[in-house]
């Protein structure tokens, strides 16, 4: 993969790799738009195949934040960061210290959080060599909850364009991905009475929410088409392409993670096929809702979090009529509304 020529397609502003020998290092931070404020999103530890697909996820998280902080009305630009190589084998202190340090040497311009595989004691040691972190225990704290409480409401919030009535009451949702947000969403939508079907790589996760949720347990690779009415995907993104979206049988899909679509015509293909989608930086927003909330220069307030987080069920609902009225897709409709907040500000104008 061509960086500068992505980079030039994306509309990044900045890509940085950084690599230290003696702790094993490899990290890629990419900083797509500054308009709105510091870049700010969170760090992926993940073991990708090649550097290409790590180059390729953070090029597209990162644009994602942008729209992101701008649609839930944050002070911050997009930006996001991916450490290559097993977690499990190779997270160390020195290797979170060391990524810590080149955040420092960006003197600001991005803030990190959590993401996949970066704990809120993960952030507390990158955060021993730079400032620029957010979602730290003495502040805002494990920013997973906020997360899953915005995916809630936005849950509610296509239920009711779909059904008339946002009463989640015997709805068949199923869950693909039991992690921090995606057990919390579980938790949260049986105690509003859902019916809910899992799938996890854990097993003993999805035993734990067969046991607390009545919970049926099915296989990761069985759950994408099972007939549901709400498909929540809550682990990896590009679940979602024109070639698969027929094996889809529910009526919405709406979950914590990222990038959902491959591309722009799996979100045309789910629309000319009837599905509503929730945009994913929409629906998962309450997470950096939280973190944007610890750089406001009069301090961090979480009852001003769970307020603005509650918003995204009307933000959702506001952006689907957008997209029934001009009959174009959610995702388009997503989009426009972020854009638009953008170019406001890059004229100086009130949006």
């Amino acid at each position: 993969m061509k960086a500068f020529e992505k980079m030039n397609e994306m509309g990044h502003e900045n890509l940085v790799y950084c690599y230290e020998k003696e702790s094993g290092l490899k990290s890629i931070i990419a900083i797509h738009d500054t308009t709105l404020g510091p870049a700010l999103g969170g760090t992926r530890f993940y073991n990708y195949a090649n550097e290409d697909e790590a180059l390729y996820d953070v090029l597209r998280l990162s644009k994602a934040m942008t729209l992101k902080n701008a649609a839930c009305g944050l002070q911050a630009g997009g930006g996001k960061a991916v450490i290559i190589g097993n977690p499990e084998k190779i997270k160390t202190a020195e290797l979170l210290k060391a990524y810590g340090r080149m955040i420092n040497n960006l003197n600001g311009t991005y803030y990190t959080a959590e993401d996949m595989n970066i704990s809120d004691t993960d952030i507390e040691i990158i955060n021993s060599e730079t400032t620029y972190c957010v979602g730290r225990k003495e502040i805002g704290g494990d920013p997973s909850p906020f997360t899953a409480l915005g995916c809630y409401e936005g849950i509610k919030a296509c239920v009711k364009e779909v059904f008339g009535s946002d009463n989640l009451e015997g709805k068949k949702i199923s869950i693909s991905g039991l992690g921090a947000v995606g057990y919390r969403l579980a938790e949260m939508l049986h105690e509003a009475g859902v019916l809910l079907t899992v799938a996890d790589v854990k097993v003993e996760v999805t035993r734990k929410a067969e046991k607390d949720f009545g919970a049926k347990v099915v296989g990761i690779n069985d759950i994408y088409s099972l007939e549901c009415d709400v498909f929540a995907p809550c682990a990896r993104g590009a679940t979602v392409s024109k070639e698969n979206a027929e094996k889809y049988k529910c009526k919405i899909i709406a979950g914590a993670a990222n990038n959902v679509l491959v591309n722009d015509e799996a979100g045309d293909k789910l629309h000319k096929l009837g599905i509503l989608y929730a945009p994913d930086y929409i629906i998962n927003a309450g997470g950096i809702i939280s973190c944007g909330n610890e750089i406001n220069p009069e301090g961090y307030n979480k009852d001003e979090v769970i307020t603005r987080v509650k918003k995204i069920y009307d933000r959702l609902a506001m952006i689907i009529k957008i997209a029934r009225e001009k009959d174009i897709p959610t995702y388009k409709a997503a989009d426009e509304y972020a854009l638009g907040i953008i170019e406001a500000a890059k004229k100086k104008e009130v949006y």
